[in-house]
């Protein structure tokens, strides 16, 4: 009973996620698309919620010390998979743009 964190395997999805061994597409729609949309707006409105309330330490906290750890599992993971595909160079190379630029965005909010 551990929540559905691993998989058949024992992994841990959060491991795989990490090494690049989810498949690409999956990572960059179900991890970074939603996954990462879901994460930095929850943790922007608490950190506005927290801020409003005059938690600034805690409003940081939660607004980036949450969401930058995930961002950074999800784009490092992004960017290993992309490099386990070197046949699709132009691809690569444009997720890898996309991904950065995402991920500034994202962790700017």
């Amino acid at each position: 009973p551990d929540g559905g964190v691993r998989g058949a395997a024992g992994m841990s999805v959060l491991g795989r996620v990490w090494r690049g061994e989810v498949p690409l597409p999956d990572l960059v729609w179900t991890w970074l698309l939603f996954g990462g949309l879901a994460v930095n707006i929850s943790t922007s409105l608490g950190f506005l919620a927290l801020v409003s309330a005059g938690e600034v330490w805690w409003a940081l906290f939660v607004g980036y010390g949450l969401s930058l750890p995930y961002n950074l599992m999800v784009g490092v993971g992004c960017w290993r998979a992309a490099a386990r595909n070197p046949a699709a160079q132009l691809p690569i190379a444009l997720t890898r743009a996309l991904l950065v630029g995402f991920l500034l965005a994202l962790s700017a909010t």
